[in-house]
């Protein structure tokens, strides 16, 4: 009988070591699935370099669709291109030597479409364009100007930036317009408040930062078909005859100039 045990023994024994591999594997193979699941980081966005990073500076209009008249009944369009090329100096002394200031001709709807595909033809990683505002017409008075009958409203004042959730880069053309934006609000500007109100009608917008007035505008062109980041600056209101100007001076196109470039230079920092 001890012999038999003994003969039982070994057999078990050997049984318990053929089996043990099978058991430690099928113990092994739900961990191995395990981490065949976990998701792989995602990669690092690319790095932004200065000299490399393609920015078009829009003068928004044209000579021929000039925009708004001023007070002073001076066309938009030349404050837009005045403060649209210090804007580019100023981005290319910073270190974004690929800055481009993009000027269009022709009517309005059709410069439009000239402007989007300059700048998605041309790669940009982000598209500025440069506006001065003004209001709509059942808020303008007369007075007269150089002996000429002329149009303000002296009732708002103040900068604005729009972006549009069209974009394909919305999150990111919101954060540069709030770095913008903060620059402006540093330099003691404050934005145009008046886009939130009933009074402004079809102009009316939403207001997605309150803080530095970041609005969004999604019908705009020029933001919603560029395939880049982009941001739509008002820097002013020319129709406020104060603000007019201001506008003009040199003093507040550099403080502006200076604004923008400190914002797009944190933009590309933080990429």
């Amino acid at each position: 009988m001890s012999l038999g045990r003994g003969i039982v023994a070994i057999l078990l024994v050997s049984l318990v070591a053929l089996l043990l591999p099978s058991i430690d594997a099928g113990r092994a193979a739900p961990a191995r699935k395990v981490a065949k699941a976990r998701p792989r980081p995602a990669p690092a966005p690319a790095k932004c370099e200065m000299p490399k990073f393609r920015i078009v500076v829009d003068v928004g209009h044209t000579p021929d669709s000039y925009g708004a008249l001023s007070a002073r009944n001076d066309p938009e369009f030349g404050f837009n291109f005045r403060l649209a090329r210090l804007v580019t100096a100023k981005l290319k002394s910073e270190g974004f030597t690929a800055t481009r200031l993009l000027v269009t001709d022709g009517k309005a709807r059709p410069s439009l479409f000239k402007r989007v595909s300059a700048a998605n033809d041309g790669r940009a990683d982000l598209v500025l364009s440069i506006h001065h505002d003004s209001v709509p017409d059942k808020l303008l008075e007369t007075w007269e100007f150089d002996g000429a009958k002329s149009y303000f409203s002296d009732r708002f004042s103040g900068h604005s930036l729009f972006v549009s959730e069209r974009n394909p880069h919305f999150t990111s053309s919101l954060k540069l317009a709030r770095m913008i934006g903060r620059q402006l609000k540093e330099q003691g500007l404050h934005y145009a408040s008046q886009y939130t109100l009933p009074v402004m009608g079809r102009y009316r917008r939403q207001l997605l930062d309150k803080d530095v007035g970041v609005y969004r505008y999604d019908g705009l062109v020029v933001l919603s078909r560029t395939r880049s980041a982009a941001v739509l600056l008002e820097a002013g209101s020319i129709i406020n005859r104060d603000e007019e100007m201001e506008m003009n001076s040199s003093e507040r196109q550099e403080m502006i100039a200076g604004a923008v470039a400190a914002g797009v230079g944190e933009f590309c920092e933080r990429r």
